[in-house]
């Protein structure tokens, strides 16, 4: 009797350590995508669907000046409040801002600030702020890259919108997601 109820203890106790071990290795399984790479993916993507806009061809230089109008990025927020971003989202960002400077654009850069609005949400629907119409006209802005991310416990899903200034038309928009590895976990936290 004193035997089986060691066995059953033995048994639940190892049932419950193997159960511990088996979540700290899901929790571990996911590794972080090349970023950099997701990114410059996913800018090509977006200018594939807007190569027909005579606007946004590649802008070619003529003694070292653009001849056509330049695209701000702003930094990527958080869906659940678009007033904030993180390390994430800013990342994101700079690493399209790359890609578009890299194929010949002329690339106006948004620093997030804790007091700017890049994006308000009225009636369902993404409108510019005020404050990027404003900086959009006073650069002579065609179109402005923006976009949202949400987070869950193993993926982070995202939406890149390449809108026009002038109207607030979506030119092209794409949605991917990426694995929250241990890397972009720490990057969504801050």
């Amino acid at each position: 009797m004193m035997k089986s109820i060691q066995r059953l203890c033995f048994a639940g106790l190892l049932t419950l350590l193997m159960s511990g071990c088996s979540q700290l290795f899901y929790d571990h399984a996911f590794l972080d995508r090349d970023l950099v790479r997701t990114s410059y993916k996913s800018v090509d993507t977006l200018l594939k669907g807007v190569k027909d806009i005579p606007a946004l061809r590649r802008n070619p230089k003529r003694n070292g000046v653009y001849l056509n109008p330049p695209i701000l990025v702003a930094s990527f927020v958080n869906i659940d409040n678009v007033q904030k971003s993180s390390t994430f989202g800013r990342v994101i960002a700079e690493q399209m801002a790359s890609r578009l400077s890299q194929k010949g654009y002329k690339v106006i850069e948004m620093k997030m600030r804790s007091d700017s609005i890049f994006i308000q949400e009225q009636t369902g629907e993404l409108m510019l702020s005020r404050e990027l119409r404003q900086i959009s006209h006073k650069h002579n802005a065609y179109a402005v890259l923006v976009g949202t991310y949400g987070a869950s416990k193993y993926v982070v899903y995202l939406t890149a919108k390449l809108i026009r200034t002038e109207d607030n038309v979506i030119l092209n928009a794409y949605d991917y997601s990426l694995p929250v590895g241990p890397d972009t976990r720490k990057m969504l936290k801050r």
